[in-house]
């Protein structure tokens, strides 16, 4: 019954007028939520699919150990990828450590000195800029001889196909593509859009690689940016296509010869992918593959709910509740560090680990500047599990992500509004 669940709300810290407003908002939300529960029965019938196709078998959740020669289960992973994606050949290892690990690996491996990476929408995540070298770092693409160009997005969002055409030369090899936000508050951009950006940048170059950064955008839409073009798509399995179940991992899909160069780069030259044993982690990168398209579904409705929260509340958000989605991010400018660290406690506190822990701001590895992040999850790290999290500079925007159930993204969303209140940061009339 309503009341009895209302009551628990009670217990959990939440007070009426925060309950009732998050009551209100969401009513005005079950059409948008209702077509994004038909993408997600699209996306689990495709997973299911190559599932299926790929003979998926009990035989492939064996671990293999040491060398990891004629690792079924991983091989057999790689082909249902390859299928799920698109693409001729796929790379999906635990020893991709994080969504930057698999963009560097894809990055140096299809790059050589003298070539030139070009970003042809705006300054890339925090974290690439000391992997590209625009911050010194050892090691970096540009200690190697890559140099890199940028253009960024018009005002409004579009691409600056003017520029981008002047940005294009002889040495341009290979354009990053990033398709969600990162720490900032342009759009996210669509398969579509992505597809159409390809499509002008071949029409300048052909031979160019074209690489998607595809963190949190994973099963949004129906199609992905290999659909439409992308010689790479890159991610984690620690977001989206890990389920909340794969417990590290990134992947690498593509065309074949971009994928063995990966595999050369991440292994050795000579090795490639013959090497990288799948340990004891393989059946929950298949069961959070499997989980995969019904998790984002519900990590993308509490993203909608926070916009629609926040928005009502007078706070700039990005997307706004009415705008389509192409990720899970939901970026709210709180327009003080104070407000961000609350609004970060709120996430903590409604968080299954480590609820009584208070987050505080640090010096991040990758970034320039403290960062804090709220993130009670069973895998450490991982955002498709409920978590928000920004930098402590103007503006002062927080990104919120996740849940693997839409419930705990509701409640996670409303106890950050409580917690707001509680620090006088909100007045609910």
């Amino acid at each position: 019954m309503k009341k009895d669940i209302n009551e628990i709300y009670r217990q959990l810290g939440i007070e009426d007028d925060v309950l009732d407003y998050s009551e209100k908002k969401l009513k005005g939300l079950r059409d948008r939520f209702a077509g994004i529960d038909e993408t997600a029965e699209y996306n689990q019938l495709k997973v299911l699919r190559a599932l299926q196709e790929c003979r998926v078998s009990d035989a492939c959740f064996s671990a293999s150990s040491g060398y990891g020669y004629n690792d079924l289960g991983r091989d057999t992973l790689e082909e249902v990828y390859s299928k799920i994606f698109n693409t001729e050949d796929a790379l999906v290892r635990p020893q991709i450590t994080c969504g930057t690990h698999a963009l560097n690996v894809a990055l140096s491996s299809n790059l050589r000195p003298g070539d030139e990476l070009l970003s042809p929408v705006g300054k890339p995540y925090d974290t690439l800029e000391e992997v590209i070298g625009i911050r010194p770092s050892r090691g970096s693409l540009r200690e190697y001889g890559v140099s890199y160009s940028q253009v960024d997005l018009l005002p409004d969002g579009s691409f600056d196909h003017e520029n981008i055409k002047k940005a294009v030369n002889e040495r341009t090899r290979l354009v990053t593509i990033q398709r969600s936000k990162g720490y900032q508050t342009r759009p996210t951009l669509s398969v579509e859009g992505i597809g159409q950006l390809i499509s002008f940048i071949k029409s300048i170059k052909s031979d160019v690689i074209c690489m998607v950064d595809n963190c949190y955008g994973e099963f949004v839409e129906r199609i992905e940016p290999s659909d439409v073009g992308a010689d790479m798509v890159v991610g984690s399995l620690i977001k989206n296509p890990g389920g909340g179940l794969a417990p590290v991992g990134g992947y690498i899909a593509g065309k074949k010869e971009c994928i063995e160069n990966a595999a050369y780069r991440l292994t050795s030259p000579g090795l490639g992918k013959e090497v990288g044993a799948s340990l004891n982690v393989i059946q929950s990168f298949y069961q959070g593959l499997f989980l995969a398209p019904t998790v984002t579904a519900s990590a993308l409705k509490g993203a909608i709910l926070a916009a629609a929260m926040l928005e009502g509340l007078g706070f700039k958000v990005h997307p706004d509740a009415d705008t389509q989605r192409h990720d899970i991010i939901q970026a709210v400018t709180l327009g003080s560090a104070e407000a961000v660290i609350s609004f970060c406690k709120g996430i903590q506190a409604a968080a299954p680990v480590d609820s009584h822990v208070t987050p505080e701001p640090w010096a991040m590895p990758g970034y320039d500047s403290d960062v804090i992040m709220a993130a009670g999850a069973f895998v450490s790290g991982s955002s498709i599990e409920l978590s928000a999290d920004g930098p402590i500079k103007e503006p002062y925007n927080v990104y919120f992500q996740g849940g693997l159930t839409f419930p705990h993204a509701k409640y996670g969303i409303i106890r950050a509004v409580q917690q707001l209140k509680n620090d006088g940061m909100v007045k609910l009339s």
